[in-house]
């Protein structure tokens, strides 16, 4: 299974944008959406999770906030921010041009 590690540089923090566009989560909550969505062959360690989500709060791209879980304890939930999702469309941006070219590589070479 990839690991965050064997990920290009910037994929994780494209990855958490693209989730939480979805609605706002919580760490697990994210980490458990992301595994499910790639048919349960992304999954993102609390190691590699948590630094990212504090870098993505530090650009302000995401925001915080505690709420309940549904079980009823307190968690730290994050979302967009108006600046995430423009960083968002950036980095698909990104990602549709680096596959397109990695695709070509593979293709010709």
């Amino acid at each position: 299974m990839p690991k965050p590690a064997d990920m290009l540089q910037g994929t994780l923090d494209l990855l958490i944008l693209k989730t939480l566009a979805r609605e706002p989560l919580h760490g697990w909550g994210i980490a458990k959406k992301m595994l499910e969505l790639s048919d349960d062959v992304l999954s993102v360690q609390q190691g590699s999770l948590y630094p990212a989500l504090h870098r993505l709060e530090q650009q302000g791209w995401v925001k915080a906030q505690w709420k309940q879980t549904p079980q009823g304890r307190s968690a730290k939930f994050y979302a967009l921010t108006r600046d995430g999702r423009l960083q968002l469309e950036r980095e698909l941006e990104t990602w549709k041009r680096l596959s397109s070219a990695v695709g070509l590589l593979l293709k010709n070479a």
